[in-house]
């Protein structure tokens, strides 16, 4: 099994942890609260402790829609956030498109870090529109998910810096643990269609519980599907919220 050079590990994990115990959890991560996915999603970058420089993909979050960094890879099809750094980049020679070559490296750092914390998991890869797509599958994997998903979160933006570390290219790769962001997706997807139809019925607006950047995309994209409302993305991280209201 290659291993990438300049290995990105997260600060908070050590070889002693065990597959029962967290490798990290959203205080241990370095990142900032509210910070994504992914989506999804612009976040803050992580400190000095990622042993790495790259700068996040910047991404704005406009009105029925949440761009950034997680889907970043980024939950979001687009499976969280719009185009941003690094996207429409011609295959390298050869033949292998990047978004290939960025499943491949994210691959090699997780096995490496998987072994590292002893946990067992397959390592699916995919390419989803204009993104790189990595999973992790398997059992007892919560604690490489964290509350909420954080310890997830965070996973995801290091996975993202060894790649990029790499190929010289943030890059907005998605990863999956434990089909997480498959679960939270379909959830928000149902929540964002009957809020879109109670806002319709009622022609009262709505606002939903605080999201991020990931999830605000899966609502926006669900609400889109309903004629006559629309959504918009309103307040500051980490309280920015969905409003659904009429289209008029």
């Amino acid at each position: 099994m290659s291993q990438p050079s300049d290995t990105v590990m997260p600060a908070a994990m050590d070889a002693k942890t065990g597959p029962n115990e967290s490798p990290a959890v959203a205080g241990d991560t370095g990142f900032p609260p509210g910070a994504d996915p992914s989506g999804v999603e612009a976040t803050d970058a992580p400190d000095a402790a990622a042993e790495a420089s790259v700068p996040e993909a910047a991404g704005t979050d406009t009105a029925g829609t949440d761009t950034g960094g997680s889907a970043a890879p980024a939950a979001d099809g687009r499976t969280g956030e719009e185009s941003g750094p690094g996207d429409g980049q011609p295959d390298e020679p050869g033949g292998e498109s990047l978004h290939v070559r960025e499943g491949d490296i994210a691959a090699d750092y997780l096995e490496r870090l998987l072994d590292i914390l002893d946990y067992d998991g397959d390592i699916d890869l995919d390419v989803e529109g204009d993104r790189a797509v990595v999973a992790v599958v398997g059992a007892n994997l919560r604690g490489l998910i964290g509350p909420d998903g954080a310890t997830l979160d965070a996973l995801q933006e290091l996975t993202r810096l060894a790649v990029a570390q790499q190929t010289g290219i943030r890059t907005r790769l998605m990863l999956d643990v434990g089909g997480h962001r498959a679960k939270v997706r379909t959830e928000l997807s149902a929540l964002g269609r009957q809020t879109a139809e109670e806002v319709k019925s009622s022609g009262s607006k709505q606002s939903l519980r605080p999201m991020n950047p990931f999830e605000r995309k899966v609502v926006h994209d669900a609400v889109a599907e309903v004629d006559g409302v629309r959504s918009e993305s309103e307040g500051e991280e980490p309280s920015r919220r969905v409003v659904v209201l009429l289209d008029v």
